[in-house]
């Protein structure tokens, strides 16, 4: 204890120190740039000192920045949660959003942007799009003199920088490419606030949507204007691996000319959209990359957590929506994403995949991107207990589907999470347990060690599991039918739930209600409504 003492007051004192040295050769500084001209005879010698002090001046800003960055790492050891977020906010004042440029290579159009911290901390991510044949709007001549292509990639860029700006949280958002008017700031603040729920929940930091961050813009800077392109009545369908997006490929297809659109392809990704009949050059496909120094300001404990990846993926796919000509965009968002993750708040991990969110894009793409792009979810209309048992008839994906993001890296499932948990028990009713167990490698009914996770989703805990999961009500309707059905001793999930009174509540005909649903709360052009009704 008081080594430690000893060291914190050391660091103190140091950087008091250096703060005393700083301020005092900045007063030299302006004492200096402020002296009367030199005459004529003097001048050539006192550019010389000049120039060698600034080149002082440099190195000593140098050395601050770096101690400061230091002192304030060593302090983020010591404090959590609501200490941790105001210390961050008073020692980093305002983020950046500077700007955008992109880089043509023969096989690539590369992306980057520049965003800072106080002008202490920058990060530079990309991204980078495959030319392929599909992209019949690209043009290397012009591609980033374009007006629609900057309003697509300055768009994308607020939607990228709130995975920066959470590390440390500034008070002030400075964009300034372009200018965005008072009902966009509006709009950006809700989404931002919003898709953060989770991130102020798990980092127990109290907030509010009005003080939580001020976004001005460059006041000099011009303003977009949206835009109307020729489009075709092909689909693009997002795909993530998962038995969602799997679905949506299989019905959507019998119909109508699709195109799979994947961000950062998987083994798992490209093992679906190969099993769907596309490869290679018939999919669109963006690779986006995180900063290193994100990863590194992490790693030296500042803030982290959960940020909107579905409206990320939203923005981007109004870019490939332009650049390849279409005009519709299937997500396989359902029904169920609508309900908050923890009980009687508005805090949902599955923010940006609600129909809130959906309705607010719709709008505001429209009103400031284009008119001329149609964005829904295809499944809307459905829940997850019908969604599986609609996988349940595709055969073909059941050995390469995955829905764990643990596992994601290797293309395995974990076994040990709750991604895996739930789809695990939604697919039960539909799919025996022993071709279960030769999916998933092993039977998740009989492991005693996923029981906290199997109350989370059940209801019994009063926080459902950060992932992209069902409802309580779907799995719970699950469990009973899957019970109903079994023979023999019940593995373990299955005989605690057996003892509980959630399986009298959630019986069989509650089962077939969810079974018969159809949420009409959906922005599904008519066709794909009737065609998914009649499924």
């Amino acid at each position: 204890m008081l080594l430690a003492l000893s060291s914190w007051l050391l660091a103190v004192a140091s950087y008091e120190l250096w703060v005393t040295v700083f301020d005092i050769h900045d007063t030299y500084r302006e004492t200096r740039t402020t002296q009367p001209e030199p005459r004529t005879t003097q001048k050539n010698a006192t550019n010389e000192i000049n120039r060698y002090l600034l080149n002082i001046d440099r190195d000593i800003c140098k050395f601050y920045l770096l101690l400061d960055f230091k002192f304030v790492c060593f302090m983020l050891k010591s404090i959590k949660g609501q200490e941790k977020y105001n210390y961050l906010r008073k020692s980093y004042k305002q983020f950046i959003y500077k700007g955008f440029n992109s880089q043509i290579t023969k096989d690539f159009v590369r992306v980057s942007y520049d965003f800072s911290i106080d002008e202490k901390i920058t990060f530079t991510p990309e991204f980078k799009i495959p030319i392929t044949p599909l992209l019949v709007n690209f043009s290397e001549d012009n591609f980033i003199e374009n007006e629609i292509i900057r309003n697509l990639l300055f768009n994308i860029g607020l939607i990228e920088l709130i995975s920066y700006w959470k590390a440390a949280c500034p008070k002030e958002i400075l964009i300034m490419p372009y200018k965005l008017s008072d009902e966009q700031i509006d709009w950006w603040k809700h989404l931002y606030f919003n898709g953060l729920g989770e991130f102020f929940y798990t980092n127990n930091i109290q907030e509010n949507i009005d003080d939580f961050v001020n976004v001005k813009c460059d006041e000099n800077a011009a303003t977009l204007k949206p835009y109307s392109y020729t489009t075709d009545s092909t689909i693009i369908v997002p795909v993530g691996g998962g038995k969602d997006s799997v679905v949506s490929l299989e019905l959507i297809k019998t119909q109508y000319k699709i195109v799979p659109f994947i961000i950062n392809p998987s083994k798992t990704t490209l093992a679906c959209t190969e099993v769907a009949g596309f490869i290679n050059d018939s999919i669109l496909s963006v690779l986006r990359t995180i900063h290193p120094t994100l990863l590194e300001l992490n790693a030296k404990g500042f803030l982290n957590g959960h940020t909107p990846f579905s409206a990320l993926l939203a923005f981007y796919s109004l870019l490939i929506a332009y650049l390849s000509g279409h005009k519709y965009i299937a997500l396989s968002n359902e029904s169920s994403a609508n309900e908050p993750t923890v009980v009687g708040t508005n805090i949902n991990h599955q923010y940006s995949k609600s129909f809130e969110f959906e309705e607010n894009f719709r709008q505001y793409a429209s009103k400031y991107i284009s008119p001329d792009v149609s964005y829904f979810s295809f499944l809307r209309p459905l829940n997850e207990l019908q969604i599986a048992q609609q996988f349940a008839k595709f055969t073909n994906y059941h050995s390469v589907f995955r829905s764990c993001n643990a596992g994601s890296k290797e293309n395995i499932w974990c076994c040990n999470c709750p991604k895996c948990l739930f789809a695990y028990i939604i697919l039960s009713p539909f799919i025996s347990l022993d071709k279960l167990k030769v999916i998933f490698g092993e039977d998740l009914f009989d492991k005693k060690s996923l029981l906290y996770i199997f109350k989370q989703l059940c209801g019994i805990e009063d926080v459902k599991p950060f992932e992209c999961v069902g409802t309580i009500s779907e799995v719970n309707a699950a469990l009973h039918m899957t019970i109903s059905k079994y023979e023999g001793d019940l593995p373990f999930l299955l005989d605690f739930y057996k003892s509980t009174n959630l399986y009298e509540k959630y019986d069989l005909q509650h089962f077939t209600m969810l079974l018969n649903d159809f949420d009409m709360n959906n922005n599904l052009p008519e066709g794909l409504l009737n065609m998914l009704r009649n499924r």
